[in-house]
């Protein structure tokens, strides 16, 4: 099985056993602090097996009517859950409000404590090794699910903390500010996790990504490819989608164009595995490239070497073959 999947069912299913351990906990103390925790699992709930299906439709191959593949789900899954998560803090702040003109009296903390406590330490390790899966497999539901997992163990803490005060003192009032301060991280946690499936449906360079497949380039760069421009990287689901223009000398045979094409193709598999597509267009080189070009054998060079042409993002993203502002100057 996919271990996409294995991690987001597995997500799914326990997001269900931890919902209900709070729910507990929350009925035996009324603390407004722990169904603020109980209130931001439902997202978990409801994500856990929208994430689900979503890993598991991302997973299947592309076809006719998906020429790019089916990955992009996985943006929307992510999209949905950020949403959640903001709609939740805004629950727990109306929330707050109403058990401050209805207030319970708080009952058994110590074993309400106790209970929150072992559902955080669960949603802590299952976020660690979700979070470790998602990246591998690069799977924006599993990395999405996973921080909102860790995000929801930390404020889990935070609130047992509180509430320990709450226990020793007496200060009710503190349960109160306790979620409030909470329902303010939820929102904010919602938010990014919204913006970044956002700026994945709208195909939004990814900038980090970008520059590690430069660098992969760079280290790796033969005398033979003269130049590399207009390089986008898009991902969808699992699978990069990496088209560039790459500057080839101009007198050789398409086979020996190919031969090297897949050179620097498998160069970034042994990155990203098989998780790579390309689609590289072939310029051949023109005589303003010789002086970038560190070909030592070429017999039909036009212009002296001056130096290779170091591939950075700036430069990279260009739609025009570089050589041509030294024979300019």
């Amino acid at each position: 099985m996919n271990p996409s999947i294995r991690i987001q069912r597995l997500v799914a299913i326990f997001s269900v056993i931890l919902f209900v351990g709070k729910l507990w906990a929350w009925n035996l103390t009324h603390s407004v602090a722990i169904l603020t925790d109980a209130l931001e699992s439902t997202v978990n709930v409801i994500t856990g097996f929208i994430g689900w299906y979503s890993v598991i439709l991302a997973s299947k191959p592309r076809d006719a009517n998906h020429p790019y593949g089916h990955g992009k789900v996985e943006f929307i899954s992510a999209a949905i859950e950020g949403a959640l998560i903001f709609i939740a803090g805004l629950m727990i702040v109306y929330q707050v409000i109403y058990v401050y003109f209805h207030p319970l009296a708080m009952q058994k903390l110590d074993i309400g404590i106790l209970l929150t406590l072992a559902t955080g330490v669960f949603n802590y390790f299952l976020g660690i090794y979700a979070l470790r899966v998602g990246k591998k497999e690069r799977s924006v539901t599993v990395v999405a699910a996973a921080t909102h997992l860790k995000s929801d163990a930390y404020s889990t803490f935070a609130i047992i903390a509180g509430l320990v005060v709450v226990a020793f003192t007496g200060w009710e009032w503190l349960d109160k500010i306790i979620a409030l301060v909470f329902a303010g991280v939820i929102i904010v946690t919602g938010y990014k996790v919204l913006r970044k499936s956002l700026a994945g449906i709208m195909d939004e360079a990814d900038i980090n990504l970008l520059k590690e497949v430069i660098q992969i380039l760079n280290v790796n760069r033969m005398p033979q490819w003269i130049d590399l421009h207009n390089m986008r990287v898009i991902q969808y689901g699992q699978v990069l989608h990496i088209d560039t223009h790459v500057t080839l000398p101009w007198y050789w045979t398409v086979e020996q164009a190919a031969t090297e094409i897949h050179v620097l193709e498998n160069l970034v598999r042994k990155k990203f595995a098989d998780k790579v597509e390309f689609f590289i267009h072939i310029d051949n080189c023109m005589p303003f490239s010789c002086k970038i070009c560190n070909i030592q054998t070429c017999s039909v060079r036009k212009h002296p070497f001056i130096n290779v042409q170091d591939w950075t993002l700036d430069n990279i993203l260009a739609n025009e073959q570089h050589g041509k502002q030294l024979i300019d100057a």
